[in-house]
């Protein structure tokens, strides 16, 4: 696609590009918002704010922590923690002396969490201490020698805080016992950075930012490199695309937004915390999006102007009871990303508060955020809308040639948001760049006269999980290494609640194997949402002459 046909759906005021040179990094885009809005609120979480000036200051005292600790510019450091305080003040402090966020999923068994830490080489953890049993598991296999723990109250203040922290541990028996005998504790590396000087380290746009690991099809995991440029670039991509409704927030009034989806995901990390921090707006922290009951209650005290979420999260809110103890009616942007939006979600939710959800698409190689519906809209498209601001979508055949008008093809993305690579696997980033520097998503797409891009099917047999990648390889590969387990094929199945679930058929070597049996073991080694919902047993697999197995028959059945 030559022309970028989609120009013409723009609403008015949202520019055709956007200039990602504006910062040379992530650091002085955080400098420039604790300078300008030191005394706003940053942060509110459990009805406690932290300003500004707070976050400026706890994150300085980190990063010399961080320096002070012998580590230097590009040295990895991992954060494994819900959405707590903690979580942007550390992003803050690794950025700013230099080093490179790598973002873990907290519900990560040892397995997952192991191969993550040794594949990025992080030398540190910033970790919560719900899931300090599952580092004890792991920690001696990696390289990481600095571990910092975090608990639910820490920046709550003394009484509250030790509240917090009494009922997490004692009375919901949240925090596993465990032993990590050198661990320092958060509020403890922040008086230790205080009483050390903070030497700023100067980040360039070409700097490694973030890893960012998504699923791989081979099944191992691997992570997207994410440069400072490319983070900036979305931001600024996001706050330009989002201007014709946000500029009616009226003057002197604070935007406020939600971060009810997990930092360590790319769409609340770039979408949430730092497009929020770029218009000095006020996030609210949502520590369990699933205890719906909980997030209307931390969302009542506030007036809402923004709104990221998936669709099971619009549907459970919209759908209960106590939903109208929030108020809406300043909502200006409701965006739904990472797994489609349903049309009965979308209609309820515009019914409810009036402002329509748009569907935005991404990925952890994209920022995330790559195309999506104009934020002016009102109705319901059922596409993934036009690509954003700078950015060029192109569909492909398999021999990689454009596909004739109308065909479809495979989505392919090029922009300033796009990865520099995978982190050391020039092979697996070989597989998915163009020469002309298209990124291939493995998505299959239409497109109309208008620019509107609509997802048909997926080249890879990824599922996808309420937002989240699950590939088949990955669980096969586990599965597989259980006793009693001949063979299994793992597909995607439609789920009314989060869009699609996780089938798994096993042939097995032992009779005696039960369904409980297999349950078990995926819990011991997988993360939640790659759980099957859906364990079947057969004689046999479906498989073509050549022996590869016929999931589509496997989907069917």
């Amino acid at each position: 696609m030559t022309q970028r046909i989609w120009l013409a759906s723009y609403p008015a005021g949202v520019p055709a590009d956007i200039d990602p040179g504006v910062y040379d990094s992530l650091v002085d885009l955080m400098e420039e918002s604790f300078r300008k809005h030191a005394r706003s609120v940053a942060y509110s979480f459990m009805g406690q704010d932290i300003s500004y000036a707070q976050t400026d200051a706890l994150s300085a005292a980190f990063a010399a922590y961080l320096q002070s600790l012998g580590l230097v510019k590009g040295d990895r450091v991992a954060i494994m923690m819900p959405n707590v305080p903690q979580y942007p003040v550390a992003v803050a402090g690794i950025l700013r002396a230099g080093m490179v966020v790598v973002n873990v999923n907290p519900l990560y068994t040892p397995r997952e969490l192991e191969h993550q830490l040794k594949d990025s080489g992080a030398k540190a953890i910033v970790i919560i201490e719900n899931f300090a049993s599952t580092l004890e598991k792991c920690l001696t296999s990696t390289l990481v020698k600095h571990v910092v723990l975090c608990s639910m109250g820490d920046q709550l203040g003394l009484l509250k805080g030790a509240l917090v922290n009494y009922v997490v541990r004692k009375v919901k028996k949240m925090v596993p016992v465990f032993s990590l005998p050198s661990a320092v504790r958060f509020n403890q590396a922040i008086a230790i950075g205080r009483r050390v000087k903070f030497a700023l380290v100067q980040s360039k746009p070409d700097d490694v930012a973030i890893l960012q690991y998504t699923g791989g099809t081979t099944g191992v995991s691997k992570g997207a490199v994410l440069l400072h440029r490319n983070v900036i670039a979305n931001v600024l991509q996001s706050e330009a695309w989002n201007a014709p409704v946000m500029a009616k927030v009226p003057a002197g009034v604070q935007p406020v937004s939600v971060c009810a989806l997990p930092l360590y995901h790319i769409f609340a990390f770039t979408i949430g915390m730092m497009l929020t921090m770029r218009t000095g707006g006020k996030l609210v922290l949502i520590a369990n999006p699933r205890d719906i009951p909980a997030v209307l209650k931390e969302l009542s005290p506030h007036t809402i102007h923004s709104f990221p979420a998936v669709n099971t999260l619009f549907n459970a809110l919209a759908s209960h009871p106590d939903f109208k103890t929030v108020n809406w009616s300043q909502l200006k942007v409701s965006v739904g990303g990472g797994t489609a939006v349903q049309s009965a979600v979308a209609k309820l939710w515009f019914e409810k508060t009036g402002c329509p959800i748009c569907e935005g698409y991404g990925l952890s190689e994209t920022s995330p955020s790559a195309s999506c519906n104009p934020v002016t809209s009102n109705e319901y498209t059922g596409t993934i809308g036009v690509p954003l601001p700078s950015t060029e979508f192109k569909l492909l055949n398999d021999e990689g040639q454009q596909v004739a008008p109308g065909e479809p093809g495979e989505i392919a993305i090029k922009g300033p948001q796009v990865m520099a690579g995978y982190w050391q696997r020039p092979d697996e980033t070989a597989k998915v760049m163009t020469a002309d520097g298209f990124f291939k998503t493995g998505d299959i797409g239409v497109v109309d006269a208008r620019g509107f891009f609509k997802i048909v099917d997926r080249k890879k047999d990824m599922i996808l999980v309420s937002g989240f990648n699950v590939f088949p390889t990955e669980l096969e590969d586990v599965v597989g290494q259980m006793p009693g387990v001949m063979e299994c094929a793992c597909v995607g199945v439609s789920d009314a609640k989060s869009g699609e679930a996780v089938k798994l058929v096993i042939v097995r070597k032992d009779p005696a194997l039960t369904e409980a049996d297999v349950r078990a073991y995926c819990k011991e080694n997988l993360t939640g949402y790659k759980q099957p919902k859906v364990v079947e047993f057969r004689d046999e697999l479906p498989k073509s002459p050549v022996g590869k197995v016929l999931r589509r028959e496997l989907r069917e059945k």
